[in-house]
């Protein structure tokens, strides 16, 4: 588990389908994401199962997020990380809306970046939003992400297009903002 300030992650499980499942199906959550479709709670389990690797794996870091009372409220990913380039994309929601701007979702992107950088050396992280998604890209600013290119067009959602922003934050902005507290090692 990778414990935060205020929230924990810990790996995303077959038992966390059904709140997902409600999550995916809520338009008002679902307004900020990829998401489109409704989903089957069988679907969501699929996808769980197909998702969740048996071992953990270098390429992809799925978190449940929860509250330190335990409470699952969100989920966090670290998609298509690449040795090569040491870098990935990063994905979050919180689900439960009654957990919004309260500092959850920052919480979990700080720790998630924090080991991002300090055990995966990773050297960026990027992702992708929506640019009338304001609430979301002033977290993501606050936990160093900066604007780097707006993508006209980027997606057609209820009659609409709307314009994309990819962010990304470099390990020495994250540092100079967030600190790392790496440990030296001892021989």
């Amino acid at each position: 588990m990778l414990e935060g300030r205020i929230v924990n992650l810990r790996p995303q499980e077959l038992t966390d389908a059904a709140t997902m499942q409600r999550w995916v199906n809520d338009t008002e959550v679902t307004a900020t994401l990829g998401n489109r479709y409704m989903w089957s709670l069988a679907a969501e389990e699929e996808h769980l199962r197909q998702r969740a690797p048996k071992r953990p794996s270098f390429e992809e870091q799925l978190f449940a997020i929860k509250t330190k009372e335990g409470r699952h409220i969100g989920n966090l990913g670290l998609h298509e990380i690449t040795a090569e380039n040491r870098g990935c994309d990063l994905g979050i929601v919180i689900g439960e809306k009654d957990c919004w701007s309260q500092g959850y979702g920052t919480d979990a992107i700080v720790t998630a970046l924090r080991f991002a950088f300090s055990e995966l050396n990773l050297r960026r992280v990027e992702l992708h939003a929506y640019a009338d998604n304001e609430r979301g890209i002033a977290c993501y600013r606050k936990c160093g992400f900066v604007e780097e290119a707006r993508s006209r067009q980027f997606a057609f959602r209820n009659g609409v297009w709307r314009v994309g922003v990819q962010m990304g934050v470099l390990r020495p902005e994250f540092e100079a903002l967030h600190g790392l507290k790496l440990k030296e090692a001892t021989a």
